[in-house]
């Protein structure tokens, strides 16, 4: 079904920039970098997919299910995204929020060219009636032939990108009181509560704000996603869940920390957030529910904790990380283990049902792609997706762009040190956006 070449590369980082370059003239891209990070199950250091073959989109009704049908009947590498909204699939429940971002809640797509950069050589994978160009691709890749963009021209924006909040503080601290409330009287014991940060009339060039963003975060599950007019630009340090074979893996993070530039004290607070029993809690218990997710679908006894509450330090922040696997039978089709386990625990809460029930009635904004996760299928049935979070979302049509940020509440937390997190984690966006190189 596809023809492949590999070739080795003179200077793989140069080549990176102009593949992702020279992708923009798609009306589908999907790019995924993992910024050499030193973490373990990383299958690439980035790959591309562009230009679709074929294409499923759909909202969240039965959405799994024609998911399933759609990859099977592929039966070849699909990359795209699920949105948090798949949770009314999974779980009897209802997404009423304001929603001006509009993206589908899933789509995939069958590409017709594929790029996997792996130290210094590329793979090339392209369906067979595609083969001829591959010849002419490269060349127009080595030497910067691509059409020009199709937004904002110039710098990061056109015009200075005014952003705006959803929720005061005010109102942030009067939603966490509630949560709070929920958590005392038992009905769940952590949640995730986040707020979105949008801008409307904005014009932007959403490749030049990706690579700055990318730039000061170097985060280690990176994507570009573009789908016609819409856009995410995420710096996501986050797995959401990854299948090698008959191997699952999950690697939620929750807890974090800001970082110093001075080398004594970064690696205090990096001591500290180590042996902080908040914020260990706060992973400890998503770990617990990682695991009972697992187990829906593991071979029984199958399921370790690989690593608990480990400090990953990126640009920006200190956090912890936990590593959970397990193993499946054959026989499971990867749609099944995938949904078993949306939307990931770590944006939910616990217990996961009753936490999306107060999420719906606390927050002000409808998450949609934001703690979704972007990733692709293989056509040997395996899997990899991140979390779509520290993420730019835009929609070119209309102008309007969002970021969300959210942390854990739990029984220990602090309101005001709640928000200021939220602030932290906010940073490399409000950077990205601020039009100064």
């Amino acid at each position: 079904m596809r023809t492949s070449q590999k070739i080795t590369l003179k200077n793989a980082s140069d080549f990176k920039i102009k593949l992702l370059n020279w992708a923009q003239q798609f009306q589908q891209v999907v790019w995924l970098d993992s910024n050499d990070y030193p973490r373990k199950y990383t299958s690439f250091d980035a790959v591309v997919a562009v230009n679709a073959n074929s294409c499923l989109t759909c909202d969240y009704t039965n959405a799994f299910e024609t998911l399933k049908q759609y990859k099977n009947s592929i039966q070849d590498y699909i990359f795209g995204y699920l949105s948090y909204d798949l949770k009314n699939d999974v779980e009897n429940l209802t997404s009423k929020h304001f929603d001006r971002l509009q993206f589908a809640d899933l789509y995939f797509f069958q590409p017709k060219k594929l790029f996997f950069v792996k130290d210094n050589v590329v793979e090339i994978n392209y369906l067979k009636k595609f083969e001829n160009d591959i010849k002419n691709d490269l060349e127009n890749i080595r030497h910067g032939k691509y059409k020009p963009f199709n937004c904002a021209q110039g710098g990061l924006a056109k015009n200075e990108v005014k952003i705006h909040k959803r929720i005061t503080k005010k109102q942030y601290l009067q939603q966490l009181e509630i949560i709070l409330e929920h958590i005392h009287r038992g009905d769940i014991y952590e949640m995730n509560f986040c707020q979105e940060f949008y801008a409307e009339n904005a014009e932007i060039q959403p490749l030049k704000v990706y690579n700055y963003l990318n730039e000061i975060s170097k985060s280690p599950l990176a994507s570009f996603l573009k789908i016609g007019d819409k856009f995410v630009l995420s710096a996501s340090p986050e797995r959401f869940v990854k299948k090698e074979g008959f191997k699952i893996i999950s690697q939620p993070i929750k807890g974090t920390t800001k970082r110093s530039i001075y080398i004594n004290e970064d690696k205090k607070l990096a001591k500290a957030l180590a042996l902080d029993e908040k914020e260990r809690s706060e992973n400890i218990m998503i770990v617990d529910l990682v695991r009972n997710d697992l187990s829906k679908t593991a071979i029984k006894g199958s399921v370790i904790v690989e690593e608990l509450c480990e400090v990953y330090s990126f640009e920006q922040v200190h956090q912890l990380i936990s590593t959970v696997s397990s193993r499946v039978d054959k026989k499971i089709d990867s749609i099944d283990i995938l949904k078993s386990l949306f939307p990931m625990g770590s944006m939910t809460g616990a217990p996961k049902f009753a936490a999306m029930q107060i999420i719906e009635t606390t927050e002000a904004s409808k998450r949609g792609l934001y703690s979704g996760a972007i990733g692709y299928f293989t056509p040997e049935d395996d899997f990899d997706f991140n979390v779509v979070i520290r993420s730019i979302l835009y929609n070119n049509a209309n102008k309007y762009l969002s970021y969300s940020v959210g942390g854990a509440i739990t029984a220990k937390s602090n309101p005001e040190k709640e928000y200021q997190e939220c602030l932290i984690k906010a940073i490399a966006m409000k950077k990205a956006l601020a039009n100064k190189p």
